[in-house]
């Protein structure tokens, strides 16, 4: 039976995900901060679910969790990290991009970097974060997007390193849009997707061992465009309409 473990299961693309492996027949363990929703999903399960608190923002507890979770569970093929956060707020408060870049930055990395040690150590194994179309460029909250950037580039440097040594050890990078969760905020949002449907999309790419996804395809076009678009059209853009992805 293949083994699968997901960070930040307690709602949104998470929940969807860890649903999703579940009905596929993975032995699925899940993570996250509200341990009453991690119990309904085990609950939904039928028993194949392995629910347990962690918040990723204290790295050292959280690492120590994820390896009693591998054990639990009796090893790991996949690990999927959708743990995250993110704010609007024009007075940009100290305490909240804290916040972000403790999760966002801190705790992925913990997680990721035990996840890869453990593939590596093993030969073979399959890691995914999920970024945000927010990576490719600065924002008007800076931590946000800078530390989805930083999913983006530390995902890259681990299929780096699984290259250099011909491991096969697959590493994919999850770049969504909009997604209909509590952390797409803000008015005249656009190409919406549901967590339902955005789980699919990452299910199947996943399968197929991409290296980079987005969710849904068109944004990558759009990811595009802001990377390119001149810094003067693209402050307009930013700043005359909120975002968040």
């Amino acid at each position: 039976m293949k083994r699968v473990i997901i960070i930040g299961a307690t709602s949104g693309i998470g929940w969807a995900l860890a649903s999703l492996y579940a009905a596929d027949g993975w032995t699925v363990g899940i993570t996250g901060r509200r341990t009453e929703r991690l119990e309904e999903l085990r609950t939904k399960s039928g028993g194949i679910v392995h629910a347990t608190f962690m918040d990723v923002s204290d790295t050292g507890s959280a690492r120590k969790t994820f390896l009693e979770l591998v054990s639990e569970i009796g090893g790991i093929d996949l690990v999927i990290i959708s743990s995250g956060t993110g704010y609007l707020d024009d007075s940009l408060p100290w305490q909240k991009e804290l916040e972000t870049i403790k999760t966002n930055v801190e705790g992925f990395a913990a997680i990721a970097h035990a996840a890869f040690e453990i593939f590596r150590q093993q030969g073979c194994g399959h890691l995914a974060g999920i970024s945000s179309i927010a990576s490719v460029r600065g924002g008007p909250v800076p931590a946000y997007n800078a530390s989805k950037a930083f999913v983006s580039s530390y995902l890259q440097g681990f299929r780096s390193i699984a290259a250099r040594d011909n491991l096969p050890v697959y590493v994919t990078d999850i770049l969504p849009g909009f997604v209909d969760t509590a952390m797409a905020k803000g008015d005249g949002l656009f190409w919406v997707a549901s967590p339902e449907r955005a789980a699919i999309y990452i299910f199947r790419a996943i399968e197929k061992k991409k290296r980079r996804v987005w969710v849904t395809r068109r944004w990558r076009f759009v990811a595009l465009l802001l990377q390119f678009m001149p810094e003067k059209l693209y402050h307009s853009l930013i700043c005359g309409k909120r975002e968040n992805a």
